[in-house]
């Protein structure tokens, strides 16, 4: 399949920095826009899981392990290889662990940021888009989705570091980097992408409710699940990276409107429990199985997190491509066929994906 003609062919030949390119997102990223024939380049802790999707891809990409903290190496980086875009995924991403280690998570989440903000300033990169979380938004545990426009937040350590970096993003893109100087005093754009409950083969970091279910199935075990009310819109990865990419699409073809806050996510009745989730996708695999065990200790999780992509849908003509059923079906056996056969169908979902998206005429294939 040709895939350098999506997205207006805007990725060909640019040089494109995936910061966290090892991670779950930054894999399946990293493996799209290689296919686009751009020319990536990495920035990463490493690899931070085994397996890991990364190194099962074995890209032929320019791979750096470094910390987004260390202001020393990003110059090195930014200087050497003068990037053209920026997609900064690089975080912790992980709501526990952010309970264990507060310090670390606001480091990396924001101080993280602000140091990859500053490298591009120095070196005028022409595009940002920096992806935080739905979890950014100040959760008031309402039946109605998030907005772009409304207040950020966070109860625990993790969701309070996306509020913060949203805030981050959101004064640079005032003081730095106004959309109506754009031309005139400065020539970046800079975009923040919000989007949640992403899963896809290939995710094995912890305390992800997929991730959970397919390692104990993995080793014969029933999954234990804390949270089995707990509600969420569920999607699939490729679904945010095609967002993501779109709006980079925008900001390279210098289109300031497009300078902004987004959300991604599915639609409305894509939003259902643990429990549901776990009942459905047994379908696709016979050997799940699980058990309810409630966390006495339990630290505080959302228990209703959804987005408004009417933004999105109106302004960007971004839509989603596969419903909850497509998505658990392409999840499910990504994993069954990696754990019974030893392979991977990354580039077969991917392709898919496309074809899908091209029967619906979706703005981002033309």
């Amino acid at each position: 399949m040709v895939m350098q003609n999506l997205f207006n062919c805007i990725y060909k030949n640019k040089t494109v920095l995936i910061t966290g390119h090892t991670g779950f997102k930054g894999s399946w990223l990293s493996f799209w826009l290689d296919k686009m024939r751009a020319d990536v380049v990495g920035y990463s802790l490493g690899v931070q899981t085994n397996p890991s999707h990364f190194e099962l891809l074995n890209l032929d990409v320019t791979s750096i392990i470094g910390d987004i903290r260390n202001e020393k190496q990003l110059e090195h980086t930014f200087a050497e290889y003068k990037p053209e875009i920026i997609f900064h995924l690089a975080a912790q991403p992980l709501v526990r662990l952010s309970y264990e280690n507060p310090l670390y998570t606001y480091e990396t989440n924001v101080i993280g940021t602000l140091k990859i903000l500053e490298a591009c300033r120095k070196h005028k990169v022409k595009a940002i888009v920096n992806v935080t979380s739905d979890k950014c938004y100040e959760n008031k545990e309402w039946i109605w989705g998030y907005r772009e426009n409304d207040p950020m937040g966070g109860y625990d350590p993790y969701s309070s570091s996306k509020a913060c970096a949203e805030l981050l993003t959101n004064s640079y893109r005032n003081s730095y980097f106004n959309p109506r100087e754009y031309k005139k005093n400065h020539n970046t754009l800079l975009a923040s992408c919000r989007a949640g409950n992403v899963i896809g083969g290939g995710d094995w970091a912890k305390d992800r409710l997929m991730t959970d279910i397919m390692l104990s199935v993995s080793q014969g075990k029933k999954v234990s699940i804390r949270n089995p009310n707990s509600t969420r819109p569920w999607q699939h990865v490729l679904e945010s990276l095609s967002g993501y990419l779109h709006i980079g699409q925008k900001l390279l073809e210098e289109n300031a409107g497009f300078a902004e806050s987004w959300n991604f996510g599915p639609n409305n009745e894509e939003s259902i429990t643990v429990k549901e989730v776990v009942e459905n996708i047994k379908k696709y695999w016979d050997k799940i199985d699980y058990e309810i065990n409630p966390d006495p200790n339990q630290l505080h999780e959302a228990n209703l997190l959804k987005l408004d992509c009417s933004k999105a849908h109106a302004k960007l003509k971004w839509n989603s491509v596969w419903n909850s059923t497509t998505t658990f079906e392409k999840t499910v056996k990504w994993y069954k066929n990696y754990y019974e056969k030893g392979e991977i169908e990354t580039k077969e979902n991917l392709e898919s994906y496309i074809t899908d998206a091209k029967k619906k005429n979706i703005e981002w294939t033309r």
